[in-house]
């Protein structure tokens, strides 16, 4: 079943919430509770759950178990989703700690990086190749998604190589916006952004006057 961008990205967090919770097969929860878990309102988990698919019990809630697995039914392909990660400096290192391990539904299947001092490394588990081999190790993993961690400089023709091969979905922590086919989904995850925002929103702003 479709689900809009943002309900997925409220979906993963009720899973990765939920999963973190000790219950039994007959454990449940009510929508007021996840939301008092993510900030939200019950109306909104409701919601979410019945765009999946999902609906809950009048008196009981939503049973967890079978609530996580529907969750992965959406967020999760059956074959697993097979990623590669260009640029190995401080960030895309830090990257390759967090996914090490995590998830068996999301693998790196290769890092690359333009500096030649690189090729060979070993990272978090994950050996740093030279990016002469993006192409094919995209084409012989059969890789759809990648992450982007290279500086502005240079972070579009990474992308231009990146569809060009194959990739469909590109997370990009590359301070630079990207231009890409409209089949190709991008991600932008813009840390200084988020922090202005904080930083400006702690002090009074209010931003529903902007």
């Amino acid at each position: 079943m479709a689900a809009s961008g943002k309900t997925i990205e409220r979906l993963s967090v009720y899973r990765r919430l939920l999963s973190m919770r000790t219950f039994s097969e007959e454990d449940y929860v009510y929508s007021h509770e996840l939301a008092r878990m993510v900030s939200g309102t019950a109306a909104q988990v409701r919601r979410d759950l019945m765009a999946i698919g999902v609906t809950g019990h009048s008196k009981r809630g939503y049973r967890i178990g079978p609530l996580v697995e529907e969750i992965g039914t959406l967020l999760d392909d059956p074959e697993g989703t097979r990623i590669v990660l260009v640029g190995a400096g401080d960030l895309g290192r830090a990257v390759l700690g967090f996914m090490k391990g995590r998830s068996s539904a999301l693998t790196i299947v290769g890092a690359f990086d333009s500096d030649p001092a690189k090729a060979g490394r070993v990272v978090h588990g994950y050996r740093c190749r030279s990016m002469d081999e993006i192409e094919g190790v995209i084409a012989a993993e059969r890789a759809q998604v990648a992450i982007l961690a290279t500086p502005a400089d240079g972070a579009q023709e990474v992308c231009d190589r990146l569809v060009e091969a194959g990739v469909r979905g590109i997370v990009n922590f590359a301070p630079a916006p990207l231009i890409v086919p409209e089949a190709v989904w991008v991600e932008r995850v813009d840390i200084a952004t988020a922090l202005e925002k904080v930083a400006c929103l702690i002090r009074g702003v209010d931003e529903t006057t902007m």
